[in-house]
């Protein structure tokens, strides 16, 4: 339920703050006092777009806030989880439209996107107004007003035929595809096996084949190293021709010297151990040049073949690379692209197959939604039959009419509305058969039948009693009141049938100052409401015949 609605700073409305019980709530006002307005208010906090033109002359900002008291209702509560919002029974909405033409959008004090704002709305307000009855004229939208007459079962069954729709539609896409691009396909199949061959075949190991450049470079040098090698162990403990000491030599000569100091102070010996242990480092280190050298070995072909090896590499690098690492990535998504091209799904055997089982899944779908649909709208015309008749069109009918179609996610059939006004005229399509007042009593009707169906926290109706007068705004008038005892409604009228039945009623004016405009609402005593109406009954000449119908209008 709408609890409060709050407007600041919007278009001719300075500040406005009112407060709506459950029940019926009716405003009223002048043409151009700002009944529409407060409407385009509420459909910002639907989620319409914004416009700068909202905003009020001379300020930052306009701003709307609603506060609704929710009923459980686990769709509405699955959403809210899904955006990240937490499940309440209070519910704040509001929408900041900047003059810059920035809008920001909050539930809950809780920034959202528009799309979430109206995702969550959906479930609060639903705002009936004259630009409906385009909607009912015009054909393409009769379906889907149909189908908001299912129930769960039914909105089941409707997903479950858009599920199969789309897997069709993919797999027909798929089959498409493969059939028209037979040639590429095969293609780049040869090209994928090719690349996967040729990278197989390398055999790339990263541990070894990262060293092959170093171990090139090795066997390149063979000469340059050994001499090197060869100097050092001279160095370290071979014998030099210019008869000079080696290392090995030297030291071994200092141990003997500090040996003998040893026996007159121990911190000799200390030294003397301690040249003993690079003595042995230096033994270590002669012998392992010993056997390199004698390891050492030029291998004209295993340069060769290292050459080669690197060669092959330097190519798939090239290819493939920029670095080993990503010819192997490369080669894994290749061999998997490639065994997505050459496995069951993507044969076209396979495909086709798969096209006409999905279509038997479908058409049997479709069979059970068509079935529902017929259901729906054999209820559908009962109950909009009797609405009529209880709106003054006792000898009209209704009947929605079904077409065979292409399959669409809607479904493989169409939908018209069809009337007949009087009996003997047969039915015709609701749109070149409907008055003006036949089509605000059609509307009012279908509106009754799915507010039963619906589960909105309140119904606005904005001046859905266009064109008609008499006991048909009388029949409108118990009709709007009758969809209040189930919930809200708050509705904008100019009938005193309607205003008059109101549970509350509120009054909107407009006044001007020093060229600035404002509009304001105010709510409405018993004494307010009998001169309002009977001013509707006879114009600004407060007769006593005018007050005492607006009371007796009020009484009933």
């Amino acid at each position: 339920m709408l609890q409060e609605l709050s407007i600041r700073n919007f278009a001719i409305i300075e500040e406005v703050s009112l407060n709506f019980d459950m029940g019926m709530t009716v405003l009223t006002g002048e043409t151009g006092a700002g009944k529409s307005i407060i409407i385009d208010a509420m459909n910002l906090l639907l989620g319409e777009r914004a416009s700068t033109d909202f905003v009020r002359h001379g300020t930052d900002k306009a701003e709307i806030e609603a506060l609704f008291f929710i009923k459980s209702n686990s769709d509405l509560e699955a959403k809210m989880t899904e955006l990240g919002l937490t499940p309440s029974s209070e519910l704040i909405l509001r929408r900041e439209i900047f003059a810059n033409g920035r809008s920001v959008c909050r539930v809950n004090g809780q920034m959202v996107n528009l799309t979430g704002l109206r995702t969550i709305s959906e479930y609060l307000i639903d705002i009936h107004g004259q630009h409906d009855n385009q909607e009912l004229m015009n054909a393409k939208h009769h379906l889907a007003m149909l189908d908001e007459f299912g129930d769960a079962e039914f909105n089941a069954l409707k997903s479950n035929y858009q599920q199969l729709f789309e897997h069709y539609r993919k797999a027909r896409a798929a089959l498409t595809e493969r059939k028209e691009n037979e040639k590429k396909f095969a293609e780049r199949i040869d090209m994928l096996q090719f690349q996967v061959d040729e990278i197989e075949a390398a055999g790339i190991d990263l541990e070894k084949d990262e060293d092959l450049p170093q171990r090139r470079d090795k066997l390149n040098n063979v000469k340059f190293i050994a001499d090197n090698l060869n100097q050092a162990y001279q160095l370290l403990d071979g014998e030099d021709e210019t008869e000079e000491a080696s290392a090995s030599a030297i030291l071994q000569e200092v141990i003997g010297r500090l040996d003998e100091a040893a026996d007159f102070d121990e911190d000799y010996q200390v030294w003397s151990d301690k040249i003993q242990e690079a003595f042995s480092l230096i033994e270590d280190v002669s012998a392992g040049l010993d056997n390199t050298m004698s390891s050492l070995e030029f291998n004209p072909t295993e340069l060769t073949q290292l050459e080669e090896r690197i060669y092959t590499l330097t190519a798939l690098k090239r290819k493939y690379g920029p670095d080993l690492t990503d010819v192997l990535d490369f080669y894994e998504k290749s061999q998997r692209e490639l065994s997505s091209l050459t496995g069951e799904t993507t044969d076209l055997h396979s495909l086709e197959h798969a096209v006409i089982e999905t279509q038997k899944e479908l058409l049997a779908s479709a069979d059970k939604l068509n079935k529902a649909r017929h259901k729906i709208a054999e209820s559908l015309e009962a109950d909009i039959k009797q609405e009529l008749a209880d709106l003054y069109m006792e000898k009209a009918d209704f009947k929605v009419k079904f077409e065979p179609a292409k399959f669409s996610l809607r479904g493989n059939e169409s939908v018209e509305f069809y009337i007949q006004t009087n009996p003997g005229e047969g039915f015709k399509p609701l749109a070149k058969t409907a008055s003006g007042g036949e089509l605000s009593r059609l509307m009012l009707a279908i509106k009754s039948s799915f507010a039963r169906q619906e589960h909105k926290t309140s119904i606005v109706f904005d001046e859905v009693d266009t064109g008609v007068s008499g006991r048909v705004a009388q029949a409108i008038a118990q009709k709007i009141y009758k969809i209040s005892q189930a919930g809200q409604v708050l509705a904008i009228s100019h009938l005193p049938q309607v205003v008059a039945i109101a549970d509350v009623q509120f009054y909107i004016e407009k006044s001007s100052n020093n060229d600035v405009t404002t509009s304001t609402v105010r709510k409405l005593n018993q004494n307010e409401r009998v001169e309002e109406i009977a001013k509707m009954l006879a114009g600004d000449d407060l007769t006593p015949e005018a007050l005492a119908q607006a009371k007796k209008l009020l009484k009933k």
